[in-house]
């Protein structure tokens, strides 16, 4: 067995039933991406669109690429081209450029909504306010294309665990709070994507339903930069 398949057979026998692994790419090869595709892994996350649609062109078919990385609006055309679900949509704006898109090209596209929830200014996504105060229901009935699946957060890069515990535990409850006042008639509405590899257990622990890791099924990065 392979260092890789190793690696994501110790990861799926940690896990509780049902929840998703994301097995993050980014800066890998196709040939790693591929091992981890042998290994049963079937959802594959991409924080550039480009190597998104690089990597999908040379794996197989049946892959569901998930977007995790900022989107720019000028990449929108090729992201919903190329992706199952845009994890990555942190303003309402975005949320309709994506749905316009979709029904332009005749598909229709799942999308996380991305909360800030950490303290670093640098993350991007829409604050637990605005999160709260926006009615969900009636955006939700203006879209053509897009499906709203659920909610992604990222925590704090810290040692802290009780932080990263407390920004967790807050995107769980503005999903709740948002599944049944806004998306209680939606089978969709059903994902917490939280949890990398350095806190993906403290998500589980909090209610994650995803995990996007990258480091804990490959190794560490050869080139950090990009």
């Amino acid at each position: 067995m392979s260092r890789i398949a190793g690696s994501i057979e110790r990861l799926k026998a940690s896990l509780p039933h049902g929840v998703t692994v994301v097995a993050v790419t980014k800066t890998r090869t196709p040939a790693e991406a591929q091992e981890a595709y042998d290994a049963g892994l079937r959802v594959f996350g991409e924080n550039r669109v480009q190597e998104l649609i690089s990597k999908k062109s040379l794996l197989p078919a049946d892959i569901s690429w998930h977007l995790i990385g900022h989107l720019q609006s000028n990449k929108v055309r090729q992201a919903v081209a190329a992706a199952s679900v845009i994890e990555s949509v942190d303003t309402l704006r975005l949320l309709r450029m994506l749905d316009a898109e979709a029904t332009a090209q005749g598909c229709s596209i799942g999308c996380l909504l991305q909360v800030h929830i950490a303290s670093e200014e640098t993350k991007s996504g829409f604050t637990v306010a605005e999160a709260e105060e926006t009615d969900w229901k009636e955006v939700a009935r203006s879209l053509k294309s897009v499906r709203i699946c659920g909610l992604m957060g990222m925590a704090t890069f810290t040692d802290d665990r009780e932080k990263v515990r407390a920004e967790f535990r807050r995107l769980h409850d503005l999903f709740w709070l948002m599944k049944k006042r806004d998306f209680s008639e939606s089978s969709h509405f059903r994902e917490i994507s939280m949890g990398m590899s350095g806190d993906w257990q403290v998500a589980i622990e909090e209610g994650s339903t995803m995990i996007r890791v990258g480091t804990l099924i490959f190794g560490e990065r050869l080139n950090k930069a990009r």
